[in-house]
This record gives C-alpha cells, sequence and structure tokens, in this order.
C-alpha cells in the first residue's frame, strides 16, 4: 500500500515514550465512565482515512479514537479541543473508575456470553466460506478473510455480536465460531502451505459451503 515495510523490533517495550503510558490510562478511564462499549471504541480507532491510520503510530490512533468518542458523547467540545482545556461545561458521567479497581475492570472486564435459544447453524467439521461484505460500520471479520473457505474448529456458544455493540445495541449476540483458513486459501500460492489462520466469527459472517 506504500507505506513501507512492517519492521518488529526485537524485544520491544510496552511503552515507547510516558506519554504513551498517559493515552492508554486516559483511553481505560474514560471506557470505565460506562457511556460506550469495547466495540464502539474500536471503532472509533479503526474508523479513519487509511492515510491517518498508516501514518499514526499506535497510541496516536488511541488518543484520536478517545476525541471521536469524547466528541460524540459530549464531554468535550471542538472548543475544548482547540484551546487544549475545558472551556465548556460537560456532563457528569456515570461513574468513576478509581485507583483500585482498575485492576479488576483490565483483567476481567464486562461480561459478553449469552445464552441463546436459537441452535447453532454449524457444527464442528463443517466446511463455510466468510460472507463477502464491506459494511460501513464496524465489524470483527477480516478484509482478507472474506469470500474464502474454511472449516470449523470450535464452538463458543453466544457472544454478544460487535458489529450491533458498536451502534450502541448491546442485546444482539450471536453464535461464535473458531474457523480455520489455510494459508494458501487466503492468500494464493504466496501463502505458505505450513500454516493456518484461525478466526473468531459470528454466526452472521459465514454462510454454508
Amino acid at each position: 500500500m506504500g507505506f513501507g515495510p512492517v519492521a518488529p523490533e526485537p524485544n520491544e517495550p510496552m511503552f515507547h515514550a510516558d506519554w504513551e503510558k498517559r493515552a492508554l490510562g486516559l483511553t481505560i478511564a474514560a471506557g470505565g465512565m460506562g457511556h460506550w462499549s469495547i466495540d464502539e471504541s474500536r471503532f472509533a480507532r479503526e474508523n479513519r482515512h487509511p492515510a491517518d491510520y498508516y501514518s499514526s503510530s499506535y497510541y496516536e490512533i488511541w488518543i484520536k479514537g478517545l476525541e471521536t468518542l469524547l466528541l460524540q458523547h459530549g464531554f468535550i467540545t471542538v472548543a475544548d479541543l482547540a484551546a487544549g482545556r475545558p472551556v465548556d461545561p460537560s456532563p457528569t458521567p456515570r461513574r468513576v473508575l478509581r485507583e483500585e479497581a482498575v485492576a479488576t475492570l483490565v483483567s476481567v472486564g464486562t461480561p459478553c456470553d449469552r445464552l441463546l435459544s436459537a441452535s447453532p447453524e454449524f457444527a464442528i467439521g463443517d466446511r463455510v466460506r466468510a460472507r463477502n461484505i464491506n459494511p460501513a460500520r464496524h465489524t470483527r471479520l477480516p478484509r482478507y478473510a472474506r469470500g474464502k473457505v474454511g472449516l470449523v474448529v470450535a464452538m463458543h456458544g453466544g457472544f454478544v455480536f460487535p458489529d450491533a455493540n458498536a451502534e450502541g445495541d448491546r442485546s444482539a449476540a450471536q453464535h461464535l465460531y473458531t474457523v480455520r483458513f489455510a494459508a494458501a486459501e487466503l492468500w494464493g500460492p504466496q501463502g505458505d502451505v505450513r500454516s493456518d489462520v484461525h478466526i473468531d466469527a459470528w454466526e452472521s459472517y459465514l454462510e454454508p459451503v
């Protein structure tokens, strides 16, 4: 895509600068207010112009995503951002994440498994095709897998559907599967014949083969 090679760092540090620690802390603290879901947070980071996304570092993307969320939910204004400080009144959050609760929040998270009355459409061993969908909103189906054929290797039961959760619908849930794709199926002759890629896919992402 013209953005240069991927250059992994041996023994890469968790943070490259102190401001990155603050970016992570601010994102967790703001998420702890309870006004958006993890999927809405992911979409705020991912829904950027490619030139902006690929030219930004990891935690630059986090900060830009957090700005988007705070603006959308009315906790900051454009004037606040321009001034670099609060100049307009802001609403009171539902809750404040206290220091003593951070470790529990990060390690446990929010339960996202759900009981479903409907039977699963697929079973372990079924050949399935990832649907060729191109939604304008959030999805957890990787673009490189769309239209490709794989094998169901695990069933996980019902889980919150992230595409709907990103829109604020926390009640939508679907059966979740792990699907194994051969690298050659995903990338053709250049795919390593010894390699597979496993993707967790919600039921509406898949169709029978």
